[in-house]
């Protein structure tokens, strides 16, 4: 009686068996781990959002106070000190990063004590020693030109910006010097062998060199200042946040204004993370077309 097996796999001399990967079954790989992980984390999402949903805030007060007029005029108040702040912040910190590196030793350690001082203590408390700068110093006066009484020229807005952006230029001399160092140091040769001044080859070749390292940074150091001016409620200035609180001390509605604000502050931070994710591309379009 005849029968068939199974044909045996050939075998080639000098060459390697062949398998019919037709007769496997391909089976994926489990990731129990993640699947399991994100259930949990949804799980905990869902009952967040069901305790904010169902829990003792009045929504329909959010959508009111939203476009209040107070706090529209927060929020100009709050883009307005975060553009001048960081505008003057990035100018303190060129300035302190150039003199860092010069070979001159008092800019230098002139440098390296600013941004230690003002890199090394909390923010509210410059704030504040702004805010109360009259109780060491009761007048501001140049002998035969000027004398003022210093609680009528620091108002909340001056101390504000005076505190935000020394503070954020002690950070951005940082964020300014590791961008020029970043530049090779041929384009430094290269400038003084032509005999340019050493300001002007900052200016016209070592700079829009470095925008590419500096930008990223400075662009998230702008974005966290809109969230920072906050922290001039504490002075009285009536951004965002001191507004919203102004509100709620009067209607009692303290979640709702809170989350006018937190709504508020994110609208803000995403558009100007858009607009700093084209200001990335538009510096580093060379780099990529060398790459």
């Amino acid at each position: 009686m005849s029968h068939t097996t199974p044909a045996e796999p050939r075998v080639n001399a000098g060459h390697a068996s062949h398998y019919d990967l037709d007769r496997y079954q391909v089976v994926p790989r489990r990731y129990y781990g993640r699947i399991t992980a994100s259930a949990v984390i949804l799980v905990l999402l869902a009952l967040l959002v069901n305790a904010f949903a169902h829990g003792n805030i009045e929504w329909s007060f959010v959508g009111q106070f939203f476009t209040a007029q107070a706090i529209l005029n927060g929020v100009v108040n709050t883009l307005i000190m975060s553009v001048l702040a960081m505008a003057l912040g990035i100018l303190f910190g060129v300035i302190t990063a150039i003199m860092y590196m010069s070979p001159n030793p008092v800019l230098h350690y002139i440098a390296v004590g600013y941004a230690w001082i003002f890199r090394g203590t909390p923010l509210i408390l410059q704030l504040l020693l702004w805010f109360n700068l009259a109780l060491v110093f009761p007048t501001i006066s140049v002998p035969g030109l000027f004398s003022v009484e210093t609680v009528s020229i620091m108002t909340p807005f001056l101390a504000a910006l005076l505190g935000l952006s020394i503070n954020q230029g002690a950070y951005t001399s940082e964020v300014v010097r590791a961008g020029l160092l970043s530049v090779d140091t041929g384009q430094y040769e290269a400038a003084k062998a032509i005999g340019m001044p050493r300001l002007q080859a900052l200016q016209r070749i070592i700079l829009p060199q470095a925008m590419r390292v500096i930008l990223p940074p400075v662009g998230n150091e702008f974005i966290s200042m809109i969230k920072t001016t906050s922290l001039a409620s504490m002075i009285q200035y009536s951004e965002l946040l001191y507004n919203a609180q102004t509100i709620y001390f009067a209607n009692a509605r303290v979640m709702e204004l809170l989350f006018v604000a937190g709504i508020w502050y994110l609208i803000v931070v995403t558009l100007l993370s858009f607009g700093q994710s084209r200001l990335e591309r538009y510096f580093s379009r060379g780099h990529r077309r060398r790459q």
